[in-house]
Formats: structure tokens, C-alpha cells, sequence
């Protein structure tokens, strides 16, 4: 499987000023995508916020798409780390929206007065919901929003009342993924920009992982026996029973490929989530066996 890599230029000066605001930040709010809460995680994230000792608010966002008790188990997993909260959230819900200050408070009791403002940084990968939960937590639109990764291109600072300040920042990838298969889930998942990926080869591997873990729900959605398919016959299945094809009267597998990740990527197979602890603690494990990995995600700050 080759490795999918993604690291737009601006992403690096991104990541420098991230360095700087961690400083005056006194909760880090960390967005990663329910259905894949590892993946979407950006290691930098977690060296920088440890570098300067912030508690950390991660928000496991788009729970409402996601398999409710995988969901419940990386929350369990993660609660159980120091310094970490952990809560399924949709920003769309602005229940879910109204619980977050009261976290960040908790996560830094000392802090959250006109003298001594809670000062709060929201982080993650591009696409995973930041700005729409900046534009919720402001109650109007502050920020853009839009359907392809890396929307934000700079950071802003603004105060959600005297007592709270949040600080929004672009969408930060790392400069190397080190697992293919997380390269593939994130792309799956719109997390990576087009231009860095194929299409078809995406929604084989989601298809794969897809066939493996949730039959049922493909075979409700599309309304056919998957039974002995692979990734790749899924995709053709898809076009033909939608008739899909080019001139010439061969199948669009591209057609039905898009097909594939846009039904994932809304929702509309089901509630589907890609990893789970365990299966991302076996992935490790085997990947450390095969070649250690090399960690190249030191933070940035100005003290030597």
C-alpha cells in the first residue's frame, strides 16, 4: 500500500505560530473525527500542548455518524490519559456545543475571569470541524466554512465573553504520516486535498475496510449480496447496478467510486467508524515488528 502524504506549504508557518499561541493558551480543545479519533489526530498536537504541560479537551467530533460503542470505547481510552477529556460531540447540536466552556473550566480551574481569562485554542487536522465550532461557540460566523480541507489559513483571536477567549487556528497536517493505512483513512474522510490522492484507490481501501467490518449496512445501502467481494468488485458492483457507464458502454468506476466515499463521508450507509483501540493498538504493534517508525514530530518553540 503506497503511503498517502499531504503537507501544504502554508501548513509549515501554521505550525510555527501554533508553537507561539500555545504559550498564552490555557486549554487546548482538540478536534478529531469520531470515526477515526487516532488517525485524525494530529502527534504534533500532542507534543507541543506536553511541551508547555496545557490540559487537553478532546472533542470527537461528527459522533453523531459515527458506531456509538466505538465511540464509547476510544472516550474510554482517552479519559484514561492524564490531563485529557474526552466527549462525543456533533457541533451541529448546539446541546453539545453549550456543554464545551464548562469542560475547558474544568480543565483549568484557576483560570475563567475578566482578570484572568480562560483562554482556549481549538486545533486539529483540516476538515474536521473547527470552524464550525468556532462559528458555535461565537453564536455568528467568524470563520469560513467549507467542504474541502484546509479552508482556514490563519489564525484569530476572539473573546466569547470578558471571562473567555478563544483562539482559532488552520487545519494542521504533520510533515509525515507514518501509517498508510492512515493516510487512506483520512483521505476517505476529506481530511486530505484532492490533489494528493486517487479517487478509485481511496474507496477500495474504504471498501475493503467497509466489507470487513460493516456488510450489513452496504448491502442495505446499495441492495446487493457483498458476500465474497473485495474493495475493488464493491466499486463495480456499485456501477453496475446503477448503470453507470462511460461511452463505450464499459462501467464508471470513477462514478461509482465518488459514490462510495461522498455515502461514507455523509453518513448515509450508517453509523461507521474505520479503527477502534484495539485494532489501531494491533496496526502499532505489527508496524513496529515490520520497520520502526521514526518520529520526526518534534515541536517548534523558541527555547533550545
Amino acid at each position: 500500500m503506497a503511503s498517502i502524504q499531504w503537507f501544504p506549504g502554508h501548513m509549515n508557518s501554521a505550525r510555527k505560530k501554533a508553537a507561539e499561541n500555545m504559550e498564552f493558551t490555557d486549554v487546548v480543545i482538540e478536534v478529531v473525527d469520531a470515526r477515526l479519533p487516532a488517525a485524525s489526530s494530529n502527534p504534533m498536537i500532542e507534543e507541543l500542548r506536553r511541551f508547555r504541560q496545557r490540559n487537553c479537551l478532546k472533542l470527537l467530533n461528527k459522533a453523531d455518524i459515527a458506531d456509538p460503542r466505538v465511540t464509547q470505547a476510544w472516550i474510554s481510552h482517552y479519559n484514561g490519559m492524564p490531563g485529557v477529556k474526552a466527549a462525543a460531540v456533533s457541533f451541529k447540536k448546539a446541546s453539545d456545543v453549550a456543554k464545551i466552556v464548562g469542560w475547558c473550566r474544568g480543565l483549568a480551574p484557576t483560570r475563567g475571569t475578566p482578570d484572568k481569562q480562560l483562554r482556549m485554542m481549538i486545533m486539529g487536522i483540516p476538515n474536521c470541524g473547527k470552524s464550525t465550532l468556532m462559528n458555535a461557540l461565537m453564536k455568528r460566523k467568524v470563520a469560513a466554512v467549507g467542504d474541502i480541507p484546509a479552508v482556514t489559513k490563519t489564525a484569530q483571536r476572539l473573546e466569547i465573553d470578558r471571562s473567555t477567549v478563544i483562539i482559532d487556528t488552520p487545519g494542521l497536517m504533520w510533515p509525515k504520516i507514518a501509517y498508510p493505512s492512515d493516510g487512506y483513512m483520512l483521505a476517505a474522510s476529506h481530511a486530505i486535498g484532492t490533489n494528493a490522492v486517487i479517487d478509485d484507490e481511496v474507496a477500495a481501501f474504504l471498501g475493503n475496510l467497509l466489507l470487513e467490518h460493516y456488510p450489513g449496512l452496504l448491502a442495505q445501502r446499495y441492495g446487493f449480496d457483498v458476500a465474497g467481494l473485495d474493495g475493488v468488485s464493491l466499486i463495480e458492483r456499485i456501477a453496475t447496478r446503477r448503470a453507470w457507464r462511460v461511452r463505450g458502454g464499459e462501467l464508471d468506476l470513477g462514478k461509482a467510486a465518488l459514490a462510495l466515499l461522498k455515502d461514507y463521508r455523509t453518513g448515509v450507509i450508517g453509523n461507521i467508524s474505520l479503527e477502534t483501540p484495539e485494532r489501531r493498538a494491533q496496526m502499532i504493534a505489527a508496524a513496529a515488528v515490520a520497520e520502526p517508525v521514526q518520529d520526526d514530530t518534534s515541536p517548534e518553540t523558541d527555547e533550545a
